[in-house]
C-alpha cells in the first residue's frame, strides 16, 4: 500500500475547484518494520507551494526506517483558499488515517503530526484550534473520528502571525490556543532562520511551559530556513538528522514507539545501590532497553536517598533486556562552599540486566570497577 494515495474527500467541503490535480490528500509511505507509530507529514511552502520532497516524501522514507507509518498531506494553499480551509484538510487527514488504522496495524493513540514552517502552522491548527465541522456536520464515518493527533512536531514553524509581523491574518495565533489538554510537542528552529524568527518557537513553548504540557524544545545555531532533515552536519555520519535522532528519542520516551500489545507494561522498581558500602554521594541511574523503541529510565541519586532507590510504575522500566548504567558524578551530597573537587574524574559502571515485574534491584560496587571518563 506504500505511495498509496487517499484522496480526503469525494467533494472536499469549501471547494472552488473540480481540478482533482488541487483536491486535498495523503500520500502513504508503510513501514517495512511497523512499530505501529504513524506520522502525518506536512510540507512547508508558506501557504502557496508545497516543498514535498525534502519536506514530504524524503521525510516520510526516514520515518519508515525507523519503523513509523508516514502520510504525506497535500493541504489547500493560498491565495485561493484561506489557511483555516487547510486546517480543515488537516483535521480531516487525521480523522481518515484514524479510520484505517487497524487495517493499516497502526494504534490510533500514537498518531502524529509533523509540520515544516506553514506545515508548522497547519499541524498545530490541527491540534490546537476548533473543529469547525462539529457534530452537527459529520457526512460519514470518518468524520466521527478525533481530529487531534496525540503529538506534534513543529519544525521552523510561524505560531503567531501578528507577533511576527507577517501575514497576521493567516498565520492566526497558536500559542494563545493552547491548553493543558494540548499534545505533547517536539520542536526544532534555527537560530540563522532568516525568514521565520526562532522567537516563533520560544513563544510556542513558553505556552507549553505555562500549561504544563510535556514539550521539547532544540534551537540549532546554523542553518537557515527550509532545511528539512537537515542532514550532513555530522561529519562521521552524513546521513544522520540530528534532530530527527532527538526527535526518535523523544517519541520513545513518551511511549509513543511502544507496542503496548507486544510489550508489558512499565514496572516498579525498588532495591539499593551502594558504593564502597556506602550511598552514591551523586549520580544518575539508567535502564537503557536493548529495543530503541522502548522507553529509557532514569533517575538521580543523591546521599540523601541511603542508597535506596524507588522508581514508581508510571516512569519505571519496560519487562525485557536492558543495560544498567550508573554514573557517579560527584562523591559528596549536598555540596559545600568550599570549592574542591570531591572526584578526579566522573564514574560510570555497567551491567546487562533482565528487568521482570516485582523485581528488587541490589547493587553493591567497588570504587574500583568503574571506568573514568
Amino acid at each position: 500500500m506504500s505511495d498509496e494515495v487517499w484522496t480526503l474527500w469525494d467533494k472536499p467541503p469549501a471547494s472552488l475547484d473540480i481540478d482533482s490535480e488541487k483536491s486535498p490528500q495523503l500520500t502513504v509511505h508503510l513501514a517495512a518494520i511497523p512499530n505501529g507509530c504513524g506520522v502525518i507529514v506536512c510540507p512547508g511552502g508558506g501557504y502557496r507551494t508545497l516543498a514535498s520532497d525534502h519536506e514530504g516524501r524524503q521525510v516520510a522514507q526516514w520515518l519508515n526506517l525507523a519503523g513509523i507509518h508516514a502520510f504525506v498531506l497535500r493541504y489547500r494553499l493560498g491565495p485561493r483558499y484561506h489557511s483555516s480551509i487547510s486546517k480543515l484538510d488537516g483535521q480531516r487527514a487525521v480523522r481518515l488515517v484514524r479510520f484505517h488504522a487497524a487495517a493499516l496495524g497502526l494504534d490510533p493513540t500514537r498518531l502524529g503530526m509533523l509540520g515544516f514552517s506553514a506545515g508548522g502552522h497547519l499541524a498545530l491548527a490541527t491540534a490546537l484550534a476548533s473543529d469547525e465541522l462539529g457534530s452537527s456536520s459529520v457526512a460519514d464515518e470518518i468524520d466521527r473520528q478525533d481530529f487531534r493527533p496525540n503529538f506534534l512536531v513543529p519544525v521552523y514553524a510561524v505560531t503567531n502571525g501578528a507577533k511576527r509581523g507577517r501575514k497576521a491574518d493567516e498565520y492566526l495565533p497558536m500559542d494563545t490556543q493552547v491548553s493543558s489538554n494540548s499534545p505533547p510537542t517536539f520542536i526544532v528552529h534555527n537560530h540563522q532562520d532568516s525568514v521565520v524568527p526562532a522567537s516563533q518557537s520560544t513563544l510556542l513553548y513558553d505556552a507549553l511551559l505555562a500549561a504544563n504540557v510535556p514539550a521539547e524544545l532544540h534551537i540549532f545555531n546554523f542553518g537557515d530556513h527550509g532545511l528539512g532533515l537537515n542532514r550532513g552536519t555530522d561529519a562521521k555520519n552524513p546521513t544522520l538528522t540530528t534532530w530527527g535522532d532527538l526527535l526518535l528519542k523523544w517519541l520513545a520516551r513518551h511511549e509513543f514507539l511502544l507496542d503496548k500489545v507486544k510489550h508489558s507494561k512499565r514496572t516498579a522498581v525498588k532495591g539499593e545501590i551502594l558504593l564502597d558500602g556506602k550511598p552514591v554521594g551523586m549520580g544518575w541511574l539508567s535502564w537503557i532497553p536493548d529495543d530503541a523503541n522502548l522507553p529509557i529510565t532514569r533517575v538521580r541519586l543523591t546521599a540523601a536517598h541511603k542508597g535506596k532507590i524507588q522508581v514508581n510504575k508510571a516512569e519505571g522500566p519496560v519487562s525485557g533486556p536492558h543495560r544498567l548504567v550508573l554514573h557517579v558524578v560527584s562523591a559528596v551530597y549536598p555540596p559545600d562552599a568550599s570549592g574542591c573537587h570531591t572526584m578526579e574524574h566522573a564514574l560510570v559502571f555497567e551491567k546487562r540486566l533482565t528487568v521482570v515485574a516485582g523485581q528488587r534491584l541490589h547493587w553493591h560496587l567497588q570504587t574500583a570497577q568503574g571506568i573514568a571518563l
